[in-house]
């Protein structure tokens, strides 16, 4: 009689845990769809432009959610990067890799959208060029 409570209340236990959660979704990020993003902000008429081929899957797959840097962060990054960014798009020798400058100012507030799609496209060129921008080292 033990062995048959034992064995019920081990089946019964995994019937409810590996039921899943209908309510869980598994990703709250927003996807990319195309090659070419286009990041605005409206109110400073502020426009960047990326045409990538591989940034967009990259940014669907390794990309952290929205709200997971803050903009305080993001700018941080998004400042040194630049930086170094411009001084080697100067390079003629680089130019293959670096084909314009960025024109990023840190006192203008560009909004967190800017800042952030800013931030993963500098990840996501680090990480696939194997370069290192600034003191700060790209991860995920």
């Amino acid at each position: 009689m033990s062995k048959l409570f034992f064995i019920g209340t081990i089946l019964f236990t995994l019937v409810f845990s590996c039921q899943s959660n209908k309510n869980f979704s598994s990703d709250n990020n927003q996807k990319l769809t195309s090659d070419t993003i286009r990041i605005v902000n409206e109110e400073l008429d502020y426009e960047v432009i990326i045409i990538d081929g591989g940034f967009t899957s990259w940014f669907n797959s390794y990309a952290r959610p929205r709200g997971f840097y803050t903009q305080e962060y993001l700018e941080t990054r998004n400042r040194f990067w630049v930086l170094e960014w411009n001084n080697r798009s100067r390079n003629p020798k680089l130019m293959h890799l670096y084909e314009m400058p960025i024109n990023y100012e840190s006192t203008i507030n560009y909004g967190f959208e800017v800042n952030y799609m800013l931030y993963n496209y500098l990840v996501y060129f680090q990480m696939t060029n194997k370069q290192q921008l600034g003191g700060f080292p790209a991860r995920i």
